[in-house]
């Protein structure tokens, strides 16, 4: 068995830590319990298992967070906040990771466990882990999302948003499905939207501290470019009611020429193969013909400042994390890994063809907010941005500055 500090230990040279507080701890099925908190993952055990096969002096046990979101962070908040030392490592969605450092709830990552984590893992994901200039979490999966298209209805997939309203357009001018499917519902799926047209376009909703509501006018060119799909003909009349899969199911069902959402949308395909041989991909279409910067997602590793057992839960994230693990749940739980490496293993060329597309688009991706207000935050914009169809570009940039100030404001973590 390998101890406890040997993959902490495997980057770079850098030395080892911890080993021998570790050493003598006895074996991986006995000793110190690592209890890691996780959103349920379907074949997530299999990765615990295997990290317990390495594992010496302590052994991982894994507690199934709910399945929403909301639910995920209000337990984990609720135990932080009393100091509850029976939680080791957190898997927390991307958004929460300065709101629990900011509370001095999660323990920073030094020394080797920082080395280990930073370690060809890709930028973008790793922002997602830094509060203040400092590493709080490590990047477990991430996701970014690409145009998906009827390829045979499109021989060239549009690359801005003007020829996709345009494309769509033309083929409902030909009697053929041209619509276009997408999150407009009020939630977190519509400030991702929001957020990607704001930084595809080069524009700022909050300043680089995430203490300043910016909401410049590059954002009110994202606005107009929402109300003018939000107002089209290609616009599904559910749009402002449509969460990720809804916009899967109307494509599926013939309504629709495109859709932009997850990579989750071709493993689902895949029940329909007559279906699934048309479903093509293609980079997000830009505001201005310019980079697209979509929103990444995904979820981090955190290590609690209450745990008792520190060293040991940092190696655990090490292992349950490593390039092996990630790919396991790249092609067994559809969730795109975020190292590098895993992209150019043969293995994951059958279930992500779209892989190339995955990489090149996280290699330019951008990052919510960062705040420890991020809940606020999010819920002022979807509440100000719902139903897109009335967004006044000007007027609703001036109110969200104002209720995101607000927001930013608020003293403490947020319930």
């Amino acid at each position: 068995m390998k101890g406890a500090g040997h993959r902490l230990a495997a980057v770079g040279g850098v030395a080892l830590v911890a080993a021998s507080v570790l050493a003598g701890c006895g074996s991986g099925d006995g000793g110190v319990t690592i209890n890691v908190y996780k959103y349920p993952q379907e074949n997530f055990q299999k990765i615990v298992d295997r990290c317990n096969d390495e594992a010496d002096g302590y052994r991982i046990v894994y507690h199934k967070l709910p399945r929403e979101s909301d639910g995920q962070r209000e337990q984990l908040v609720r135990r932080l906040a009393a100091g509850d030392t029976g939680m080791d490592v957190l898997s927390l969605d991307i958004t929460w990771t300065a709101e629990l450092a900011k509370a001095g709830w999660i323990r920073e990552f030094t020394g080797a466990a920082k080395s280990a984590v930073e370690e060809g893992t890709l930028e973008t994901p790793l922002a997602t882990a830094r509060y203040e200039g400092r590493l709080y979490a490590a990047p477990d999966n991430t996701n970014v999302q690409l145009l998906w298209y009827r390829g045979d209805l499109v021989p060239t997939p549009p690359k801005t948003w003007d020829e996709l309203i345009e494309a769509g357009a033309r083929l409902r001018a030909e009697g053929k499905p041209g619509l276009v499917e997408a999150q407009g519902k009020q939630y977190e799926g519509l400030v991702v939207l929001f957020n990607t047209l704001v930084n595809s376009a080069g524009g700022r909703i909050l300043d680089e501290d995430g203490a300043k509501a910016v909401v410049d006018d590059k954002a009110v060119q994202a606005l107009e470019v929402l109300k003018k799909f939000a107002t089209s003909d290609v616009v599904d009349p559910s749009f402002s009611n449509f969460a990720e899969d809804d916009a899967r199911l109307a494509m599926e069902n013939g309504k629709a020429a495109f859709q932009l959402n997850w990579p989750f949308v071709y493993a689902a395909a895949q029940k329909n193969p007559e279906f699934a041989a048309k479903l093509k991909w293609a980079p997000f279409p830009s505001v201005d013909g310019g980079e697209s910067k979509v929103t990444v997602g995904g979820n981090n590793y955190a290590v609690s400042a209450f745990s008792p057992h520190a060293e040991q839960s940092f190696d655990a994230v090490s292992c349950l994390r490593n390039a092996e693990n990630q790919k396991f749940a790249a092609i067994n739980d559809g969730v795109p890994p975020t190292l590098e490496s895993v992209y150019d293993d043969p293995e994951m060329a059958k279930p992500y063809p779209m892989k190339e597309s995955i990489l090149e688009a996280l290699k330019t991706a951008s990052v919510r907010p960062r705040t420890p207000a991020y809940q606020n935050v999010s819920t002022v914009i979807s509440t100000i941005l719902s139903p897109p169809a009335d967004i006044d570009p000007r007027a609703t940039a001036d109110r969200l500055r104002e209720e995101l100030q607000d927001a930013l404001d608020s003293k403490g973590v947020l319930p």
